[in-house]
């Protein structure tokens, strides 16, 4: 048996200054941005405070959210006209009609029989008499799924450092740039971040982590050599992240067809090689699906469940889509909580999902 090609990877390392320096391409612009809130690596809780501070930050972006499913919220502004004058007499026409704008935005037949249903039953037992109770009924039915089915919005990094977290998903998704957005993210709060190139199937990748790493001021390990496996980047760059003192280690993944069984077995490899180097990692395996798809990304988040056991999702482009609903379906379904959903093209249009702050914003 011949000997092993020895697998070859760099760490190209970026210089972290106080200030973030972001270049937004295309505008030839320079944004300087401090840290609004800072933490210590060395303090106790450090990944538990790191949590709490993000969760923090989106409820003061709550405006964020609530401009990104503005389309959701134009189709779903049916609901007010409809309870405006609504009277019991008209219940039955009323409800069908409420069904039907959840059904358009892609609520997903099951949770909006499930509403509806529930809806009537309070109306026909004198619970609700009003067109503002049964609006306030509908925003608390969807409130307390996300809250029961998705308990777990808040990142789990546990406690042994360096945190370890692959974002996974199909190609033209947004996944590299979810991860890229998420390193911002967590740099802003005071976290050392390490990107590690997995997605070794595609040539850009690579490039387009690299862009994102100086962009966020992160440091980056990448292949240096074509058919290098995936597993083998992820492993060597979460050593780093141990042997340097990273608080996190952001591991790209190959886009892939949920259908392509071949890759998904990729999958399977790389979340064992990162376990073997820290114990009960990875972390986190946060699955990037495209808002656009609606109810289509449920066969996607159920297979990649399946291979590599999801623990969140990454929602993208609902700014662009009418379909925001599917957030609540696919909680619903899969009982997987959304982590993190994007509203817009800036680097910090990746916001912490509130669902307080959603349900809101789709039900203004």
């Amino acid at each position: 048996m011949g000997m092993a090609t020895p697998v070859h990877l760099s760490l190209l390392s970026k210089t972290s200054p106080s200030h973030l320096v972001l270049a937004f391409p295309g505008t030839g612009s320079i944004s300087h941005k401090t840290a609004r809130f800072k933490c210590l690596a060395s303090q106790s809780g450090f990944f538990t405070r790191l949590g709490r501070l993000i969760k923090e930050k989106a409820r003061s972006d709550v405006e964020k959210i609530f401009s990104g499913f503005s389309k959701t919220r134009d189709n779903l502004a049916v609901i007010d006209e409809l309870l405006l004058y609504w009277n019991l007499a008209d219940t039955d026409r009323v409800l069908d009609e409420l069904e039907e704008a959840l059904l358009a935005s892609d609520f997903g037949p099951r949770i909006t029989i499930k509403i509806v249903e529930s809806l009537r039953e309070d109306i026909l037992a004198g619970k609700l008499k009003s067109g503002s109770e049964i609006k306030d009924a509908l925003k608390r039915s969807v409130l307390e799924l996300l809250i029961k089915k998705g308990n777990k919005a808040d990142l789990q990094l546990g406690f042994r450092k360096p945190a370890v977290i692959m974002i996974v998903g199909v190609n033209g998704g947004g996944k590299t740039t979810s991860l890229g957005k998420l390193a911002y993210r967590l740099k802003n709060e005071g976290a050392k971040i390490l990107m590690a190139a997995g997605d070794t199937f595609r040539a850009a990748a690579s490039d387009q982590l690299e862009i994102w790493a100086e962009r966020t001021g992160c440091d980056i390990v990448v292949a240096e050599k074509e058919k290098i496996k995936a597993s083998s980047v992820l492993s060597q760059a979460v050593k780093r992240g141990k042997e340097q003192g990273f608080d996190v280690v952001l591991c790209d993944t190959s886009g892939r067809l949920h259908t392509n069984y071949s890759l998904m077995e990729e999958l399977i490899a790389c979340k064992k090689a990162v376990g073997k180097v820290v114990p009960g990692a990875p972390n986190e395996i946060l699955l990037v699906l495209d808002g656009n798809t609606g109810l289509n990304m449920l066969p996607q988040a159920r297979e990649f469940n399946e291979v590599v056991g999801i623990t969140g999702l990454i929602l993208t482009k609902l700014d662009g889509s009418a379909r925001g609903g599917c957030v609540v379906s696919v909680v619903d379904e899969l009982g997987i909580p959304v982590k993190f959903v994007g509203v817009g093209e800036g680097v910090e249009d990746l916001q912490p999902f509130d669902a307080e702050a959603f349900v809101n914003a789709i039900f203004s």
